[in-house]
This record gives C-alpha cells, sequence and structure tokens, in this order.
C-alpha cells in the first residue's frame, strides 16, 4: 500500500467519525428532533390542540420549515401561541399540538380543532369526512379556520362546508357576542399582514372588508369560527410572535 494510499483512506476513516460524532459535538443536536405530532392518544393537558390533516399535493412555509399546506406554519406557531396562551391563563396546555385525519378515532378527544389554507391546499374531505366533521362539530367539538386571501379562496371554503352543513349559512360574528369579550375586547377588526408582507416599503396593500364569520349550531353554540381578514394570517401572525421587529413594524389598517 503507498503513502498516497494509506491518506486517503485515513481522511475517509477520519470522516466517517466527524459524522457519527456530530450529535456529540453540536450542543443539542441530538436532542432537537421533535416528538412526532401524530403520535398519542388522549390529550396531555386540558387544552391540547389539534391540527387537521388533509390531502394535498401544496406545500408551502418560511423561517426553514417546509410543510404541506395543513400545517404550513408548524411548529413556530403552534409553540408560540400555545406558551402565550399558558402565560395569559390557567390552562394546563400541552407543549405540542396533535395532527389527526378526521377519520381518526381520536378526534372526539380533542375538542379544538384547526384547519390551516384550505383553499390553497384544495382541502375535498370525501363523504365519509364530512360525515365525521359534522358529528365531531355536533357532539361539542371547535372548528378554527384560517387563512384566506381573498374572496375566491373563501368562496371554496365556504361551498366544502355546504356538504358538512347543508342547510347552515355562515354569519358574521356580532360585536355582542360573547366570543369578542371573554379575555380582550375586540372591538376591531384589525388586519394584520404577514411579515413577508412588510418587506417591500410603504404600507402593505390589503384586500378587504375584513370580516369574522361563523358557523352555529341549533342551540347558537359557536362551532366554526373564520379568520376571514385577508392576509391576517392567524398562524402566521402566531408564528411571528416572538420576532420584536414584526411586532413593532405592523400597523392596524383597515380597507373597510
Amino acid at each position: 500500500m503507498t503513502s498516497t494510499t494509506r491518506w486517503v483512506r485515513s481522511l475517509r476513516l477520519l470522516g466517517v467519525g466527524c459524522v457519527a460524532l456530530l450529535p456529540l459535538l453540536i450542543p443539542d443536536a441530538a436532542g432537537s428532533q421533535r416528538h412526532d405530532p401524530r403520535v398519542g392518544d388522549l390529550p396531555e393537558a386540558e387544552f391540547h390542540l389539534a391540527r387537521m390533516i388533509y390531502r394535498t399535493n401544496r406545500r408551502a412555509g418560511s423561517h426553514g420549515f417546509i410543510q404541506p399546506m395543513w400545517a404550513v406554519d408548524y411548529p413556530l406557531a403552534d409553540a408560540h401561541f400555545l406558551r402565550t396562551l399558558e402565560r395569559y391563563t390557567t390552562a394546563q396546555v400541552a407543549e405540542d399540538s396533535r395532527h389527526l385525519e378526521l377519520t381518526d378515532d381520536r378526534l372526539f378527544d380533542y375538542p379544538f380543532l384547526w384547519l390551516q389554507q384550505p383553499a390553497a391546499g384544495r382541502w375535498n374531505p370525501t363523504r365519509e369526512e364530512c360525515q365525521r366533521l359534522r358529528e365531531y362539530l355536533l357532539r361539542g367539538g371547535f372548528l378554527m379556520v384560517d387563512d384566506f386571501h381573498g374572496e375566491y379562496e373563501w368562496d371554496y371554503f365556504e361551498s366544502v362546508m355546504k356538504r358538512v352543513f347543508p342547510e347552515k349559512d355562515f354569519v358574521e360574528v356580532a360585536e355582542s357576542d360573547p366570543l369578542m369579550h371573554i379575555f380582550f375586547d375586540i372591538d376591531k377588526k384589525v388586519q394584520i399582514p404577514g411579515d413577508r408582507h412588510l418587506g417591500f416599503g410603504g404600507p402593505p396593500q390589503m384586500q378587504g372588508p375584513p370580516h369574522w364569520r361563523a358557523l352555529y349550531d341549533d342551540k347558537g353554540r359557536l362551532i366554526v369560527i373564520a379568520n376571514t381578514i385577508w392576509i391576517s394570517a392567524t398562524g402566521g401572525n402566531m408564528r411571528m410572535i416572538r420576532a420584536t421587529h414584526f411586532l413593532l413594524r405592523r400597523q392596524p389598517t383597515s380597507s373597510a
């Protein structure tokens, strides 16, 4: 064996050894993997947020995370929202969200369900999934939906929900609704642009007018709420909640 061959082999062995040692050499590298949010049975706390998994071919994201549209702001939005909820209330809050399909029997153990980007992700539930969502909501479940980039996306979502509740129509949430005064007094419909809309200089171009739209059951219980304050993405803003530059630069803007 020539000296050159021995040198090349030594370099290869050194490279393999360095790769094997990386989890030990880089702080927290070995423990940086998140727990799979699809795994787990019963909720881990009083409040355990659930995300609805649906079939989609589209993906998007930011800050190094590219996800399917149903999880477009995961994990930052979930992490920031859940810790904020824990800070401002006395509720016991799970550390992460649980990701569930509508046909999953665990769904009925999670009363708060979040649906993201139903139009952009082309959410198209089967007949069985529509029946399951209807049953879930009528048995006490609650669905929060965001976000929408214009009337076309809202029309798409509304048409899909007609397959779930053909007898119901979305209505505007009244300012007198108890929902608007539980913790804060929500007396203004403020459009807050996502961070990427603030980087072009000048005021962000917001679509409008803004809306809070909802479905109620026959007893008047709120079962679905949709954030249709165009481009004011609930998930996107939860994702950016710790970004100081974003909090300082966002300005209440109304196109109504």
